[in-house]
């Protein structure tokens, strides 16, 4: 009796702890144990955003975003032991046969897929469970092709995980690369367009988990939980047009392989509005393969290459005097060879002559230092700096780029020099950028109304509102500036070198120096041409920057480029040629 009643007794302990027990886990503990199983076959995954489309102004591609593919692992899945695959019975064809695949066959042909050894893909997972016994995830590549994620999804291997990433594509290669930039391998703008406007194309990523089973990794259906959800970045609409992008490209390339030069810029902008169809930069950068390209060429020279403008600042100085009241284009002066100031500054012309009489309209024909000094003079340094400010000129444009320069005036005009007080008339002592230049000439051609530089139209489906100009010279200053401009185009010592028949162009050359940053000019010459057509009704503007043309170092070099951008532009749409020949206007007296 009493081992009976001892046994009862120990059945109801055992009993006890069992109740215990299963209260502690079904009860006490349930949600924490629930989570703690949860966890060991839960999947976080990230959800990517994708990365809003460049279009150009007709709504052609510049970048997009297609899908790639990370191939992962698990670590300690692949070393549980062989993995079972259903292959085709040798004895029977018609029947399958269960077979062992151990790692180092499995690692083999992995690897064969993205590109490595057996030997490396184990390394990989012995790598990673060296660190963490329990390592349950591990990249085998990154950013894959969809051939060779379906390669990897053959294979059937349970351990190996392929998740979707989008990735950066440029489908029109170097077409408009400088100004478009790149991101890195990770999907982060770095550079140009990319980088400026990254508000506007960069996606949102969301976050989903859901349920595998452990010994394959494989999801449970129905688990899935989106925790938060994903949203794509929105479509960048530029003002470039991208058939005329790769034209100036191809042009700009072209001369400089012919001249030796070491760089060129070319704009083109529309002269009513200040939007920028073309801004090519040679050389060029592939975005889809920027390291393939030197690191000093990757950006738009265009926006962060300053430089002495020289003689095509000219017509602004110009602009300037006949909106001040005084000068005209029939104005007289003699110009000699050397011109010494009162306050001692010291000014000569390129070369040789002697004393001319010459009226404005001649002194830009001459393209005489001498000569615009006499009628710079005319104003105040404060009067000058103002309308330099006015045409957009010591401070950054309103496209805002990236490491976009904002030129220099040599500081405050209450600081010039004597020389930097001459200088500045004719183009030496400050620096600006093409586009800059190319938005002065705008501003001439577009009856005195500078228009904002535009380079994008838009971010989704949310155009930018139409900018309002400011005027900076007078109608008929502007008029009488681009009647002399013409006058060079036909009479200056260019004139055969950019012809365009048909219709009335308004153009000047300069040759200047490049700052180095340091205070001192970098090796050879900067030389440009700069000018706008119809002249008798402007449509566009094109600004030509040759760096350094060693075969043909002066203007020479840029004006056979101005002449082929322009007259494509001209003809790609169809511009009404013009009437009535341009304005007879004396050079000398």
């Amino acid at each position: 009796m009493r081992r009976i009643l001892l046994a009862g007794v120990i059945l109801v302990a055992l009993v006890g702890v069992f109740v215990v027990r299963l209260v502690d886990i079904q009860v006490v503990r349930a949600a924490e144990l629930s989570a703690e199983a949860e966890g060991r076959r839960s999947t976080n995954v990230k959800v990517y955003g994708s990365r809003g489309d460049i279009v150009d102004a007709n709504g052609i591609v510049l970048a997009d975003t297609v899908m790639r593919y990370d191939i992962a692992l698990s670590p300690k899945n692949a070393s549980a032991g062989p993995i079972i695959r259903e292959e085709p019975d040798p004895a029977d064809p018609d029947t399958t046969t269960r077979v062992k695949v151990p790692l180092e066959q499995s690692a083999a042909e992995l690897g064969a897929v993205v590109g490595l050894t057996g030997e490396q893909v184990q390394a990989i997972i012995t790598d990673a469970l060296a660190g963490d016994p329990d390592s349950d995830f591990a990249f085998v590549a990154k950013l894959v092709d969809t051939e060779t994620y379906e390669q990897v999804k053959a294979l059937d291997i349970p351990w190996v995980v392929p998740w979707e990433h989008p990735s950066r594509r440029y489908p029109n290669g170097a077409v408009a690369g400088n100004l478009l930039g790149f991101v890195d391998p990770d999907g982060n703008a770095v550079a140009g367009l990319e980088y400026a406007e990254d508000e506007c194309l960069a996606g949102e990523d969301g976050e989903l988990s859901y349920l595998h089973s452990l010994q394959d990794w494989v999801q449970i259906p129905g688990t899935q939980v989106i925790h938060k959800q994903a949203h794509d970045g929105g479509t960048l609409k530029l003002t470039i047009d991208s058939d005329l992008q790769w034209m100036v490209q191809r042009i700009a390339e072209a001369q400089v392989q012919a001249v030796g030069a070491d760089w060129a810029t070319v704009t083109v902008m529309e002269a009513k509005t200040g939007r920028l169809l073309a801004v090519a930069d040679v050389p060029t950068v592939d975005p889809n393969d920027p390291s393939s390209t030197a690191e000093d060429d990757r950006g738009s020279r265009s926006f962060t290459a300053p430089f002495e403008p020289g003689s095509t600042f000219k017509a602004l100085t110009a602009a300037s005097v006949i909106d001040a009241g005084k000068a005209d284009p029939l104005s007289q002066i003699v110009a000699p060879y050397r011109y010494k100031p009162a306050n001692g500054a010291d000014v000569n012309d390129s070369s040789f002559h002697e004393d001319e009489q010459l009226t404005l309209t001649g002194v830009l024909i001459e393209s005489s230092n001498t000569g615009m000094s006499k009628f710079g003079e005319l104003m105040t340094d404060r009067e000058r700096y103002d309308d330099m400010q006015k045409f957009g000129l010591g401070q950054e444009t309103e496209v805002g780029f990236p490491a976009e320069a904002s030129g220099d005036l040599h500081g405050d005009p209450d600081e010039w020099d004597n020389q930097t007080k001459y200088a500045t008339m004719f183009g030496q002592g400050l620096t600006t950028t093409a586009v800059q230049i190319a938005s002065a000439y705008q501003t001439i051609a577009n009856g005195g109304v500078r228009m904002p530089v535009r380079l994008v139209d838009g971010c989704g489906d949310d155009p930018q509102a139409e900018p309002a100009g400011s005027r900076v010279v007078s109608e008929q200053a502007a008029d009488q500036t681009s009647q002399m401009l013409e006058r060079v185009y036909l009479e200056g010592w260019l004139a055969d070198k950019w012809e365009i028949p048909g219709y009335r162009v308004a153009a000047k050359t300069g040759t200047a120096q490049v700052p180095d940053g340091n205070g001192h000019y970098l090796h050879g010459y900067l030389v440009s041409v700069s000018g706008f057509a119809p002249a008798d009704d402007p449509q566009f503007v094109v600004s030509v920057s040759i760096m350094n043309p060693v075969k043909m170092n002066s203007s020479a070099a840029s004006a056979p480029v101005f002449q082929q951008v322009m007259s494509q532009v001209l003809k790609k749409y169809r511009t009404v040629p013009s009437g009535a020949p341009a304005p007879e206007l004396p050079a000398t007296w």
